[in-house]
């Protein structure tokens, strides 16, 4: 409980936990307020007044003689007044390309009479949980999230489950967990990663690098992609040069690994990056190596972002659909929230396209195949 709040808002923040994280369920019934009272060294008085005010606001209900439950939250409660809120969860929010994400979101929900409350996991399955329990207690009608390190399970099922409970619509974008049954509006990052690596293989390249992401399915994704184009073209791929982070290695393994890479005879001629923000960063190395880009070693990003053509090499990548995928994403949440039914099709998914600019060039010893 937060130690900062008044003893009785305390108690109500800890019971919406209870709720939220699908300890206790509609139907359940609460321990009484002498126990609690017990439980939390807190007065009759102050417990009273919690259950009160959870009670006025409909996340429980008295029964004379028997006790105070867990209330189901109804339609009404959710979709009317105040509460036409739509919640939004993303791993960041100021960096990179998810701030034209949330703008797609929000300019979508506008349209259609909604308001946006959004939240961040920082990347972290903790704080996941945080705001989903955070968007129950607020009481928004529908949640669209996008997953935190999907790749590595999904801790904070029973708090999804608790969403279902109340009825309140998910979505989930960029990935899902594949434990949850529940619409999704993704690019096809498979796709895109063959997409990267095919184009360097068409200009003669056969020393292609890649450095992808482990923690997010993205990653994973990207990466098949990447070893798919080789298989079908039946060139083998050096294990040397595929290089495998997470999270919290990305400022420091892919750049100490390309500096390996690049200082010895037989290094690559083109790298595929996880996306444009490492491929800035490998462009510093490739710099302090003394090569060029494109002309010794050709780089090809992922996502299109601002960062693609920030920097005096534009990079060639692949796009990824931000505004308009967020959009998407709104009009589906909306529509399942008004019609009362599941979309027609479960999953959006967008077919990468590549930006080819002035990062990628022909092998110098090989012609394109």
């Amino acid at each position: 409980m937060n130690s900062h709040s008044p003893k009785y808002l305390r108690l109500k923040e800890e019971i919406v936990s209870w709720i939220a994280g699908g300890r206790y369920r509609p139907g359940d019934k609460l321990p009484s307020e002498n126990e609690l009272s017990e439980q939390f060294g807190l007065s009759r008085q102050t417990v009273r007044q919690s259950i009160g005010e959870l009670v006025q606001e409909g996340w429980l209900s008295r029964e004379q003689g028997k006790g105070t439950f867990v209330s189901r939250l109804s339609g009404e409660r959710r979709n009317t007044g105040m509460n036409r809120t739509v919640g939004l969860i993303t791993t960041y929010i100021s960096d990179y390309i998810f701030p034209s994400i949330v703008r797609g979101v929000e300019a979508a929900l506008k349209d259609r009479g909604y308001r946006l409350l959004l939240s961040s996991t920082d990347n972290r399955k903790d704080r996941e949980r945080e705001s989903l329990e955070m968007m129950l207690g607020q009481g928004v009608c529908g949640l669209i999230v996008e997953p935190t390190r999907s790749a590595e399970g999904n801790p904070n099922f029973d708090a999804y489950m608790a969403l279902e409970y109340h009825g309140i619509p998910l979505l989930m974008i960029n990935e899902s967990y594949p434990d949850l049954d529940c619409p999704c509006v993704k690019l096809d990052d498979e796709a895109g990663g063959k997409l990267a690596a095919d184009h360097l293989l068409k200009l003669g390249h056969r020393r292609v690098a890649g450095f992808f992401k482990t923690d997010d399915l993205q990653g994973s994704r990207r990466l098949k992609g990447f070893l798919q184009a080789h298989r079908e073209r039946k060139l083998p791929v050096d294990p040397a040069l595929l290089i495998r982070y997470a999270t919290e290695q990305k400022e420091e393994r892919p750049q100490a690994a390309l500096r390996e890479m690049l200082a010895r005879p037989d290094r690559p001629t083109a790298i595929v990056c996880y996306n444009d923000q490492l491929a800035v960063a490998l462009l510093d190395v490739v710099r302090e190596a003394g090569l060029r880009v494109p002309e010794d070693l050709s780089v090809v990003g992922f996502d299109d972002s601002f960062l693609a053509t920030a920097t005096e090499i534009k990079l060639t990548t692949v796009a990824h659909p931000k505004a308009e995928m967020g959009e998407a994403a709104a009009d589906m949440l909306v529509t399942m929230l008004e019609s009362g039914q599941p979309p027609e099709e479960t999953a959006k998914v967008y077919a990468p396209k590549l930006i080819v600019r002035q990062s990628t060039a022909p092998a110098q010893s090989q012609a394109p195949s």
